[in-house]
């Protein structure tokens, strides 16, 4: 039988293979897209992994963080919040062509109460936007690709709840920090973008452009301050090799973690909890949900519609079960046997050929059609009509040898017979290997 040809039953089932390799192949695209998205701003200049690798290194417990499970805030002595979103509480713009994603402002959307229940409960450093999305597609650091001013500094404002903060930049290209009250080590940083506020005490830089500072915060919290750092580049991948960077990294960043951990947490909402947080939550329906959130959501459809086509092409196939199956064809068996048998003791071996040539049209129409549709195509006309159009060049040739076969009279001899027979199964043959 056939499987290149798309108009036999064959051609059906090489379709529902590249149906199902098309949807798996969609279904990995999706998945890659959705997971991979922050994956790889972490990975890129503008990300920050490579701050968790060189602190690691160094023997500081460090590492990034994308939401999922429960962070306990006992354990976590400095949480780094990294600012990709200049517009905070909106929700940002698709881009529509490869310019618009170039000079995207915003990698993904943030909220501000989120934010703040998360430097309220454990020490935090907020690290501001800076970067447009061409910084992470092409790895080049260009003033046309700083992110807008006003932008920035109304995060700022959001952030510290200080009007008066103002974002600032560097009139040359590298500009050096020194560190308050610190050993004798300089931030280098490419086009510097430092802020001003009358509430914060600078870390590295001074009152008018500060780099990083401490701010005050007002509330109930179990926090009474947080660090802001105006540049990412001075943590970032881009920015560590600058200058005494890295070395300010591990020395600011190692003290305000007291030995605990330093967690990058690029989660768009909070995942602290305390002890007491966690023996008290209970298992709801939403934790059952979860599994069907996006990528696993994919995956579920996925599974859903090769499903559905294998029962379709079973079902288009096979058909229903046959509970009696097995009784009816053993009884048949018998019953072709028993006239076989009368017919060869009567010399009827002609009527025997004619009966042989029924069976074997009934076998080939369920081989090439399946045993559902067997007993329709099984009929000698209507397998003939049947041939006639899927294989044309077969239809006179197989005409002729029924119409041989059945010219044949009850009493013949055995070799007319299996003459017949042979030149039957020769045309079934090519029929049924498409030969």
């Amino acid at each position: 039988m056939s499987d290149i040809s798309p108009d036999k039953p064959s051609g059906l089932r090489a379709e529902v293979v590249v149906m199902v390799t098309v949807a798996l192949l969609v279904l990995v695209a999706l998945f890659y897209v959705v997971s991979g998205r922050k994956q790889v701003l972490r990975a890129s200049p503008a990300g920050m992994d490579g701050l968790a690798v060189w602190l690691a290194s160094e023997g500081i417990g460090a590492q990034s963080f994308s939401g999922g499970w429960p962070l306990d805030v006992d354990t976590i002595g400095l949480n780094i919040i990294p600012v990709y979103d200049s517009q905070i509480g909106r929700d940002r713009v698709a881009p529509r062509d490869k310019k618009e994603l170039l000079l995207q402002q915003d990698e993904y959307d943030l909220y501000l109460d989120e934010i703040q229940e998360k430097i309220g409960r454990v020490p935090s450093l907020v690290v501001l936007p800076k970067w447009r999305s061409g910084m992470r597609l092409t790895g080049l650091g260009h003033p046309v690709l700083l992110v807008e001013q006003d932008r920035v500094t109304r995060t700022l404002r959001q952030v510290l709840g200080d009007n008066s903060a103002q974002i600032g930049y560097s009139r040359s290209p590298f500009t050096d920090f020194d560190v308050v009250d610190g050993a004798d080590q300089t931030a280098r940083i490419y086009a510097a973008q430092m802020f001003s506020s009358k509430t914060c005490t600078p870390l590295i830089g001074r009152d008018a452009a500060m780099l990083l500072a401490r701010c005050p915060l007002s509330g109930d919290e179990d926090q009474d301050s947080v660090l802001v750092l105006s540049d990412p580049d001075l943590l970032n991948n881009h920015g560590l090799r600058l200058g005494d960077n890295a070395h300010i990294a591990r020395d600011l960043l190692g003290g305000e973690a007291d030995g605990k951990t330093v967690m990058i947490d690029y989660s768009p909402v909070s995942w602290l909890r305390t002890a007491d947080e966690g023996v008290q939550r209970e298992r709801t329906w939403a934790d059952l949900l979860r599994f069907f959130d996006p990528p696993f959501l994919a995956l579920w459809v996925g599974a859903g519609v090769i499903l559905l086509l294998a029962l379709w092409r079973a079902a288009r196939r096979f058909g229903p079960v046959v509970v009696e199956r097995l009784k009816i064809e053993a009884s048949k068996a018998y019953a072709i046997r028993a006239r076989a048998r009368l017919m060869r003791l009567s010399d009827q071996d002609g009527a025997l050929v004619g009966e042989y040539a029924k069976a074997r049209i009934a076998a080939v129409a369920a081989q090439l059609v399946g045993p559902a549709e067997a007993r329709r195509y099984g009929q000698r006309d209507t397998f003939l009509k049947f041939i006639a159009r899927r294989y044309p060049k077969r239809a006179s040739e197989l005409e002729a040898a029924l119409q041989a076969l059945e010219a044949l009279p009850a009493r013949t001899t055995g070799a007319q017979a299996i003459g017949q027979v042979t030149a039957l199964e020769q045309v079934l043959e090519r029929i049924t290997h498409d030969t």
